[in-house]
């Protein structure tokens, strides 16, 4: 294989910047694949319009003028000859070609036709004809010292190299969609003939993304050695009975939720379980009876939230639970003095709890579990990769349970949870009617401050948000300080009012959620901070304020504050922009379809607002557009595997013994 700077024109300091692009070797520069393609083809201005892009070439007829500026910056202006027509030419910081841009010189201009100048405002010039055919040209990403055509003339040079190449897609698999070969399929991605030729190269390469993806998830599921259980014997008869002394009526979708847990609690293999529901959906006690089942078994079971406001919820749900029942729970969290954490840390490692409820303070070194069985992450995509894996080696291979309020697309959970087995709750609890939202404008204001209004006269409460906490001098948007005014001067003459923001301590946040859980707050203004977990029954009704500022799934997690209980709900959104996005929501409760919508507008990587680190790396496949694709390699994956041929591939099986992650 050809060394990298054995390349014509890559020195150290280019070494360098390649390095930035992930690119250290003359195999990272082959797949260092186009992330986009142009189509080269000669225009016809007598069809063009003003300011219209165009495509041209004609040869050079006036000897370019050049004009400095700002010290840096230059304007090089001068005449070509199309062979029907007399152009202009303008274009910036291109100083450094004047001199090869003689009269009679061929050149192709690309840019803007400025129409009634009779003038091409021009942002690349090539000093070559067009060709008369069609062409298409990758575009690459690049960094600032690389450009697109330099780094294409890298690649060239190693696909003329002598190269080879591992195909990881098996020979039956090749034959039954007629893939091209890999080495051709590489090649042709880089310098594609047509786009017929380019789109068979593109299918041929994501199709091997993503069913080595594939393979790799199902291997790791059946054959990670972590997956060794702890034993626990537990008659599901006594759960059963448990469940009949609840105060309310399980839907079928938790009771079947349940049954799973309590089956991946008892059978020998350790559990990797994604709990999915929708907000309001009845997660925690489901949650609630898998520590249950666990505490039966002998062992801790440790319940980690995102918040102090959320974890002192859960503590307070359990412990209501449990009240007749020898179960002793702590509540450990980061505000806790050090004498307090002390006490609690001491009772853990002496087995003196059997439920842990906290926050990420549950990982911290000083917490040493006695015998940890079960861990359950309550929002699970709100903690980082590496806490979640500091939480689950804190015991000895302790089952886990993830916890979303955040419905996942089937499209994203076959990738990011793929490895995990996942049960859905989908239907809602009985009593709970649909939340009724509506899409407002700002000019509707005096009908939402009467709807508020209403709602504070049946003595119900109300959340109104707002997307930032003070005055903006960027961006045009309401905000809490603002906002907090215009409630006062509406309702603060018969009705109480509460601010609510992240910026606040964990002291001041607990203080105005107890007083809003106990109705002495009426109104609470409040940011996202809200979004989580929150649970007072009496709130019926949320005022989101420029709602074009949130994610679709993120104000149906905000509308989930509301409609926790029988009483009739609402939700209005107020925005003046993005009407068609936001309509989903006046139309749908159902998380699910709320979050594939997301997902398809907004992409993968945004759908909780950060990318997960290790989350779906993958080169040319995007699982939004090539979804069929990736079910078919799903489905051929798990096929290929129980037919146990990969393991006469020895390319493949070292790809898989070596796979302790996902990319």
């Amino acid at each position: 294989m050809l060394e990298l700077t054995k390349i014509k024109g890559i020195g150290p300091k280019t070494a360098q910047l390649l390095a930035k692009l992930g690119i250290t070797s003359s195999n990272h520069l082959l797949s260092y694949y186009p992330y986009r393609y142009n189509l080269i083809k000669r225009t016809d201005l007598s069809l063009s319009k003003q300011d219209d892009v165009v495509i041209i070439d004609g040869l050079v007829e006036t000897i370019p003028s050049l004009f400095h500026f700002n010290k840096h910056m230059d304007k090089m202006s001068f005449q070509i000859n199309t062979g029907t027509l007399l152009l202009k030419v303008v274009i910036y910081n291109r100083g450094f070609l004047k001199n090869k841009l003689l009269p009679s010189t061929m050149v192709t201009i690309f840019g803007k036709y400025d129409q009634l100048h009779n003038t091409i405002i021009a942002n690349d010039l090539r000093l070559s004809k067009l060709s008369d055919q069609e062409t298409v040209e990758p575009v690459y990403h690049t960094t600032y010292g690389i450009g697109n055509r330099q780094l294409k003339s890298y690649i060239d040079v190693a696909l003329k190299s002598d190269w080879q190449v591992l195909d990881y897609i098996p020979n039956q698999l090749i034959n039954k969609y007629q893939f091209m070969n890999k080495k051709t399929s590489i090649q042709a991605v880089h310098n594609p003939g047509d786009m017929n030729l380019l789109h068979d190269a593109q299918r041929r390469l994501k199709y091997e993304e993503l069913f080595l993806f594939m393979l790799k998830i199902n291997y790791l599921k059946t054959n990670n050695p972590d997956r060794e259980g702890l034993p626990r014997i537990v008659d599901y008869q006594i759960i059963n009975q448990f469940i009949k002394t609840l105060p309310f009526e399980l839907t079928a979708d938790q009771l079947t939720s349940i049954k799973a847990i309590y089956h991946d609690l008892v059978e020998p293999k350790r559990m990797n379980r994604m709990l999915q529901g929708d907000v309001g959906s009845g997660k925690t006690i489901v949650a609630i009876i898998s520590l249950y089942v666990n505490f039966l078994g002998g062992y801790q079971g440790a319940l980690m939230a995102p918040t102090d406001i959320l974890a002192n919820q859960h503590f307070n749900s359990i412990t209501t639970i449990f009240k007749d029942y020898p179960i002793k729970i702590g509540l450990l969290t980061g505000k806790l003095k050090a004498k307090e954490k002390k006490d609690i840390t001491t009772k853990i490692k002496e087995g003196q709890l059997d439920i842990i409820v906290g926050t990420h303070a549950l990982i911290s070194e000083e917490v040493i579990y006695h015998n940890l069985g079960l861990v359950i992450t309550d929002e699970q995509h709100r903690f980082g990769v590496n806490q979640r894996s500091n939480f689950k080696n804190k015991g000895h291979l302790p089952d886990i349970l993830y916890m979303s309020a955040t419905p996942i697309p089937r499209t994203y959970a076959l990738t990011l949870y793929g490895d995990m087995d996942v049960s859905n709750i989908i239907s809602m609890p009985k009593g709970r009617k649909n939340i009724i939202t509506s899409l407002k404008k700002s000019i509707d204001m005096k009908a939402i401050l009467t709807m508020i209004y209403q709602e504070l006269q049946l003595h119900h409460q109300v959340y109104v948000i707002a997307p930032l906490i003070e005055e903006s001098d960027v961006i045009d948007l309401e905000n809490i300080t603002d906002l907090e005014g215009k409630m006062q001067k509406a309702f603060g003459k018969l009705y109480q009012i509460g601010v609510l923001h992240g910026q606040m301590d964990t002291v001041e946040k607990e203080q105005i959620m107890l007083k809003f859980k106990q109705n002495e707050i009426n109104i609470l203004i409040s940011t996202t901070v809200v979004e989580v977990g929150v649970d007072v029954p009496n709130a019926t009704l949320m005022v989101i304020f420029d709602a074009y500022r949130f994610g679709l799934s993120t104000i149906h997690q905000l509308r989930g504050r509301v409609g926790r209980s029988d009483l009739q709900s609402y939700c209005i959104l107020i925005s003046d922009k993005e009407a068609e996005r936001l309509n989903i929501l006046t139309t749908t409760n159902d998380g699910f379809k709320i979050s594939e919508e997301d997902f398809r507008l907004r992409g993968s990587g945004d759908l909780f607002g950060v990318r997960q680190s290790g989350d779906m790396s993958f080169q040319l496949a995007d699982i939004r557009t090539d979804f069929d694709l990736l079910l078919q390699a799903k489905i051929d994956s798990e096929v290929y595997l129980n037919s146990n041929d990969y393991q006469n591939n020895q390319d493949l099986m070292k790809l898989l013994i070596n796979s302790n992650k996902l990319n």
